[in-house]
């Protein structure tokens, strides 16, 4: 549905998103996972066609934003963490106004207008001026707005923040009901969205993709364990960057002697095999070994923290 190939954005001297590729498939909830700054935003801006790349492609089922613009944002309906809303207008009349811009013709407007208040259940509303609604409505509104060319495709930019904690709710159901009928992309620095709602997340860290992953293959990679070793951490790191990719493990602090790792590669009897066949080689006692259940928070920042590593490494 949607082929993201070396995509990189720059302003000026200011990388936003280096060489970014994944794919997304029809009828998948997919969740963009990143801090403040990762390059989320730019991603979407482009997949919606309102930024284009310095270098890459996007295809949007099939069809090259760049050289197809309108026939790509056809499929696509956007919905911006601000939604620009005309608040002076009531509900109704604004979505009027979206119907008629959406090129809807004028004889479905009104249906098409109920039908899209219906979905963002904001009907019993209408007739309210939008600047007297709460955040909470304002996106529903936005959200509506964004339903009007019946696309296939939603991208949502950060669609919950400043909302509370029943409105969050309300918000994560209302998308999940939504994605029965739309392939949609969401935004998100909360990772209690990504474990909720997605079936799939593309984690990025400072424009660069860190993970892409099905939910369940993620949830698999949460099991791990500790490891203390009695050797320095940096010698100590280098024999299980051997053993295991370096986004699988991290230092940590722990109590007592020798240096202390997180373990996410699993906990299969085999790694532990293998960390204690290299570990002994050269001359590295492992003092404690001991299971331990990672959250997903923990596996996010395994693998920023791993990246970030990788990016000052290539700049030394």
């Amino acid at each position: 549905m949607i082929e993201i190939s070396n995509l990189t954005r720059t302003y000026g001297d200011k990388t936003a998103v280096e060489n970014v590729s994944f794919k997304i498939n029809k009828g998948e909830i997919v969740g963009l996972l990143g801090p403040n700054g990762a390059g989320k935003t730019t991603i979407m801006k482009m997949i919606a066609g309102y930024l284009m790349p310095t270098n890459g492609t996007i295809l949007v089922d099939g069809i090259d934003v760049a050289e197809n613009p309108r026939e790509a944002a056809a499929k696509i309906g956007f919905l911006p963490e601000l939604p620009p809303l005309y608040l002076e207008m009531e509900v109704a009349e604004y979505l009027k106004f979206m119907a008629e811009i959406k090129g809807i013709a004028k004889q479905d407007r009104d249906s098409r207008v109920e039908e899209v208040m219906e979905i963002a259940q904001v009907t019993h509303v209408k007739e309210r001026v939008i600047a007297h609604l709460s955040k909470g409505y304002r996106q529903r509104v936005g959200l509506a707005g964004a339903l009007m060319g019946m696309p296939e495709i939603l991208i949502l930019d950060e669609p919950t923040v400043g909302l509370d904690p029943r409105q969050i709710a309300d918000f994560r159901k209302l998308m999940i009901e939504l994605g029965k009928n739309h392939t949609i992309i969401f935004s998100t620095h909360i990772l209690s969205e990504i474990d909720m709602v997605c079936e799939k997340v593309v984690i990025l860290n400072e424009g660069r993709v860190v993970a892409v992953d099905q939910m369940e293959k993620l949830e698999q990679g949460k099991n791990g364990f500790l490891l203390c070793v009695d050797a320095k951490q940096g010698e100590a790191a280098k024999v299980l960057a051997g053993v295991m990719e370096q986004s699988c493990f991290a230092p940590v602090d722990g109590a007592g002697g020798g240096c202390w790792f997180r373990i996410s590669a699993g906990d299969s009897t085999q790694l532990r095999k293998n960390i204690f066949f290299a570990l002994a080689q050269e001359n590295m006692p492992i003092l404690e070994m001991k299971n331990m259940q990672l959250t997903l928070e923990q596996v996010f920042l395994n693998l920023t923290a791993a990246d970030a590593r990788k990016g000052r490494e290539a700049q030394e």
